[in-house]
């Protein structure tokens, strides 16, 4: 499949309901990202699908330690026979402070995506979870392409180079429209200080330049400001444009307001059609 659209929304799974997927795909948004790891039986997807016409839906990410990849091969197959084209299987190797089954996840990786070839489910129907080298590559020999997730548009710039011109590439961003640059941050960082006791995440932050300070729990007011957009509706739009720019195919916008909605609302005119 060929994921559609520039500009995307990435939420918590269980978060998106019927009615909220058809006013996203109504204001021009073209693929919901589903995050927090589905379980195996890839539930809501079908119903987020049946409430739209031309929305395309993707996980980002099922995680390989708790969803078994023939289970989850099967769930593949379910969607696709009713919804033909519409889904994307993102899949990730998680974080290692958070599965106790965790081993080699470069290894784990490639064992699941043979077990998903033996079940049928097709590479450019499925992407994955991939901020370095090794992992990024691998997402390019193995699936559709690469879902970055925490990332700066230098990391985009560097991900086109190694997945090359025809690999997808969707890269996350966190955004809140809120000209308070204080109260921006009291928003946007409980959902990014997380993932600096994620070694994954800190090893890539390190290596996009950030200074121990920087990453020093919870973050310091430059990294927040970089990891998490912040400002007028246009001037977010400018920063998650510079990921287009940048060499990825979408971007995958997560609201870290509570009430996220009417945020997607306020920045489809700066976003859509540009």
């Amino acid at each position: 499949m060929s994921i559609h659209g520039r500009f995307a929304v990435w939420s918590y799974y269980a978060s998106f309901t019927p009615e909220i997927a058809a006013e996203l795909e109504g204001l021009g948004y073209s693929t919901l990202w589903l995050g927090g790891s589905p379980p195996a039986d890839l539930p809501v997807i079908e119903s987020l699908l049946e409430a739209t016409d031309t929305l395309t839906v993707g996980t980002s990410i099922v995680n390989i330690w708790s969803a078994p990849a023939k289970q989850v091969a099967e769930s593949f197959h379910r969607i696709e026979a009713r919804f033909p084209g519409r889904f994307l299987l993102g899949v990730g190797a998680g974080h290692p402070e958070q599965d106790a089954a965790f081993r080699k996840p470069y290894d784990a990786l490639v064992e699941y995506l043979d077990e998903l070839d033996e079940a049928g489910v097709p590479k450019q129907s499925r992407a994955l979870a991939a901020l370095g080298p090794k992992v990024l590559e691998l997402s390019r020999d193995r699936t559709a392409g690469a879902l970055p997730y925490l990332t700066v548009p230098e990391h985009t710039r560097q991900a086109r180079e190694i997945l090359g011109p025809d690999a997808l590439l969707v890269a996350e961003h966190k955004v809140t429209v809120n000209t308070d640059p204080a109260a921006a941050r009291d928003t946007l960082r409980p959902r990014i200080k997380f993932y600096l006791k994620l070694r994954n995440y800190v090893a890539n932050l390190r290596r996009l330049g950030f200074t121990e300070e920087d990453l020093e729990y919870p973050g310091s007011d430059t990294l927040i400001d970089t990891l998490g957009l912040h400002g007028s509706a246009d001037e977010v739009a400018a920063g998650l444009i510079a990921h287009l720019e940048a060499g990825a195919d979408q971007i995958a916008i997560q609201v870290t307001d509570e009430d996220w909605v009417p945020v997607l609302h306020a920045l489809a005119p700066a976003l859509i059609g540009r």
